[in-house]
C-alpha cells in the first residue's frame, strides 16, 4: 500500500506541470491528487513570496478554481466528482491563505504567517514531508480512500498547529468543547492531511471488555 501510493505520488508530481490541471486531477487517486496539488502550491507560494509576485499568483489560483468548477458542472464519474469536491475545498483555502499573505505584506518565507500553514515538501530521496511551524511530520501514505475534505477555518488551522506540534513531540492532544462542534471531524481531517490511520470509537456503555481487547490487539 505504502509503496503503491509513494510511486503514484512521485508520478503525479512529475506529470503535474506538463498536463492541464483539469485532466491531471482525473489521472490519479483523490488522496494523491490533493497531496501533489499541495506540494506544488507550497513551492509556488514560496517562489511568489521570493519574487514578490503574490498578486499574480492569486489570479492564477482563481483561474484554477474556476476551471475545476466548470468541470464539476459536466458529466463525471462519482469518484472524479468526490476528488474534485475535495480539491475545490483545498484550493479555496489555499487562495484565502495567499490573500492573507498579501494583506499582511509578507515578503519572507520564514515569516510566521506562512510557516504556520500546513506545507508539503519533497525532501531528499523522494521523502514527502508535511511541515507546520516547528513540526515536521513524514507523510505516512496510509491509503484512506477517496473522501471529501473539511472546510478549513482559522480555528481549524489553530487546532492543526497544536495537534501537529504535539504529534511531532510524541504527545497526545485533547480537543475540548460542546458536542457537535467538529472536534472529531477536525482530527479525522488532520489524519487525512498527513495520511495516517484514524480510528474513531465512542466510549458508551456498550464498550465492554471485548471491544477494549480489540483496541489493544490492534495497537499491539
Amino acid at each position: 500500500m505504502i509503496e503503491s501510493l509513494k510511486t503514484l505520488a512521485i508520478k503525479s508530481s512529475a506529470t503535474y506541470e506538463d498536463t492541464p490541471r483539469t485532466e491531471w486531477s482525473k489521472m490519479y487517486p483523490g488522496q494523491i491528487v490533493l497531496a501533489s496539488s499541495q506540494i506544488y502550491w507550497t513551492t509556488e507560494v514560496e517562489n511568489a513570496i521570493r519574487d514578490n509576485e503574490l498578486e499574480e499568483y492569486v489570479a492564477k489560483q482563481q483561474a484554477q478554481i474556476e476551471d475545476i468548477v466548470l468541470m464539476v458542472r459536466q458529466p463525471l464519474s462519482d469518484q472524479n466528482r468526490i476528488t474534485l469536491k475535495a480539491l475545490v475545498v483545498i484550493d479555496v483555502h489555499a487562495r484565502d491563505v495567499v490573500k492573507r499573505l498579501i494583506d499582511l505584506q509578507i515578503s519572507n518565507i520564514s515569516d510566521f504567517e506562512w510557516s504556520s500553514q500546513l506545507r508539503y515538501y519533497w525532501e531528499d530521496k523522494n521523502v514527502l514531508t508535511v511541515k507546520m511551524v516547528t513540526a515536521v511530520i513524514p507523510y505516512a501514505y496510509e491509503y484512506l480512500g477517496n473522501s471529501p475534505r473539511l472546510v478549513i477555518t482559522s480555528l481549524t488551522d489553530r487546532c492543526y498547529r497544536t495537534l501537529l506540534g504535539a504529534k511531532y513531540l510524541n504527545y497526545g492532544g485533547a480537543p475540548e468543547g460542546p458536542a457537535g462542534t467538529g472536534k472529531t471531524e477536525s482530527v479525522k481531517d488532520l489524519a487525512k492531511a498527513i495520511a495516517v490511520q484514524c480510528v474513531v470509537f465512542n466510549c458508551s456503555d456498550g464498550l465492554d471488555y471485548l471491544a477494549m481487547a480489540k483496541f489493544f490487539k490492534g495497537l499491539a
